[in-house]
């Protein structure tokens, strides 16, 4: 992901899914707009982070097969 912005930088119209939330009430949620990008936020601060779908898509394939494990030990 490369880029972070507010909702106040762009006029795009973002389809938010639904939040994904763990223990502890944090919440990310994602999304898409017509143009080809997804959003990743939280639901804590109207900042997120933009990039193309398929770079997306490498992230979550990444971090399924452990590449941000280190993150959480």
């Amino acid at each position: 992901m490369n880029t972070t912005t507010t909702p106040a930088d762009t006029e795009t119209a973002i389809a938010w899914d639904e939040a994904f939330c763990s223990e502890g009430a944090n919440c990310f949620r994602f999304g898409r707009d017509a143009e080809g990008q997804a959003y990743i936020g939280t639901t804590q601060s109207p900042t997120y982070v933009t990039d193309s779908i398929d770079a997306l898509r490498a992230l979550i394939s990444a971090v399924k097969s452990g590449a941000a494990d280190h993150l959480l030990a």
